[in-house]
């Protein structure tokens, strides 16, 4: 089969790959439908994480072709949404919430989604049927709760964000927007996106934020404090992963308040004086997206959310390279990949 490998920093290449085959009787495999490249794909991209040959991409919707032994809950045929983490969905931590986790967590990423077939393992635990073959234009916002959805929604819940509160996100990417849009869906009274670019800002708006603020760094913050009477937000979602967003996320926050972090953290260290003084509620990490899958697909299948405009590119697999490239200088939010 065709499969996305990245060499090196910047190297990418579609190459033929081994067809996936069941290793344990709780396996899947999925001959994907629609893939698509990350934002965290741009850190080993760009140089910042290791790379070396490794199969790219961790974010998949399509048809099961084959199942384990094993396999209960998921039948071959059935159209799937999974997670980019494996997990049971049976164990304590599972049953908490917290899949990303689980006890037996493994990561689907390792077999590289951004190709035609993918091997899911703990497929009745990390994969989610639809209620039938979805539309050809459910499929973008279906493949969006594999990950980007699901994770912005944690961000939003792990924030806080709810009815009466006043919501800030720091981050314009595929993230951040639908945590803009998770934020509206949990009722937040007023959003603030902080964005520099027009065509950000403008689907931010369409997703629910009533405001924009454009500065970064410490005049972000005033900003928003100025918004705010001085208070700061009450939830604060943290979509990007580097120092100064993260401080941005917790000088933003009122006292009291929460912080959703969401964004992969890259050398961030928190200053722990300032920290104690904030009393702020800190919470986040790599997304649970399995506890949000049933009501994500629902809200999309019944067509109340439309997280597929995050992907303002689609290209065939095989020009996966421009697909990094057009990402990695902005001029595209999130590229969608068709095998």
């Amino acid at each position: 089969m065709r499969g996305v490998v990245m060499h090196t920093a910047g190297d990418v290449r579609v190459e033929e790959r081994e067809e996936p085959k069941i290793t344990e009787p709780t396996d899947a495999i999925v001959k994907l439908t629609a893939t698509c490249v990350c934002g965290s794909d741009l850190w080993p991209y760009r140089g910042i994480e290791p790379v070396d040959h490794t199969p790219m991409g961790h974010e998949y919707v399509g048809v099961v072709t084959e199942i384990g032994d094993e396999v209960k809950n998921i039948a071959v045929g059935d159209f799937v949404v999974g997670s980019f983490f494996a997990s049971d969905n049976t164990c304590e931590i599972c049953q908490a919430g917290y899949q990303s986790r689980c006890a037996h967590a493994e990561y689907v990423g390792a077999g590289g989604a951004q190709a035609e077939y993918l091997r899911v393992p703990l497929a009745d635990g990390t994969l989610v049927a639809t209620p039938g073959m979805p539309d050809d234009d459910l499929i973008p916002s279906l493949l969006a709760a594999s990950d980007v959805l699901g994770t912005g929604w944690f961000g939003a819940v792990a924030a806080e964000a709810g009815p009466g509160k006043t919501v800030a996100v720091v981050g314009d990417g595929a993230v951040g927007l639908l945590a803009v849009l998770a934020a509206k869906q949990l009722g937040a009274e007023r959003i603030i996106a902080m964005s520099r670019h027009e065509s950000r800002q403008k689907l931010a708006r369409e997703f629910g934020a009533t405001d924009i603020v454009t500065e970064r760094g410490d005049e972000g913050v005033t900003r928003v404090k100025e918004l705010t009477g001085g208070y700061g937000a009450h939830s604060v979602i943290e979509a990007v992963g580097t120092q100064e967003s993260m401080m941005q996320a917790i000088r933003s926050t009122r006292p009291g308040g929460h912080v959703g972090y969401v964004g992969v953290a890259h050398g961030v260290e928190l200053p722990g004086e300032e920290l104690f003084f904030a009393e702020v509620h800190l919470h986040g990490g790599p997304a649970p997206v399995r506890r949000f899958l049933p009501e994500l697909i629902r809200l999309i299948w019944d067509r109340k959310i439309d997280p597929g405009k995050v992907f303002d590119l689609t290209l065939p697999l095989d020009e996966a390279a421009e697909g990094f490239k057009a990402m990695d200088e902005r001029r595209a939010i999130k590229t969608l990949l068709k095998p």
